[in-house]
C-alpha cells in the first residue's frame, strides 16, 4: 500500500490502521491531504484519528460473508 498514494485508481487515502489513526498520511503530497480526501467524502477527522471509526470499519468478513 505504501506506493498506492501515487495512483489515482486506488483509494489509499481510505486506508487507515486498526485505531483509525491516518497512519500513511506521510506517503501523500501534503501532511493534510490524506484527511483532506477523506473530509471530502464525509469522514470527521480529529487528531489524526477517523471519529466514529468502528461505525464506519469495513469488515469484508461481515460485509461479502467471506
Amino acid at each position: 500500500m505504501n506506493a498506492c498514494h501515487e495512483r489515482t485508481d486506488v483509494p489509499a487515502h481510505r486506508v487507515v490502521n486498526r485505531l483509525g489513526m491516518l497512519t500513511g498520511k506521510m506517503h501523500f503530497g501534503t501532511p493534510f491531504q490524506m484527511q483532506e480526501m477523506l473530509e471530502k467524502e464525509g469522514v470527521e477527522i480529529k487528531n489524526d484519528k477517523v471519529v466514529r471509526f468502528k461505525e464506519l470499519l469495513w469488515n469484508p468478513e461481515i460485509e461479502i460473508r467471506i
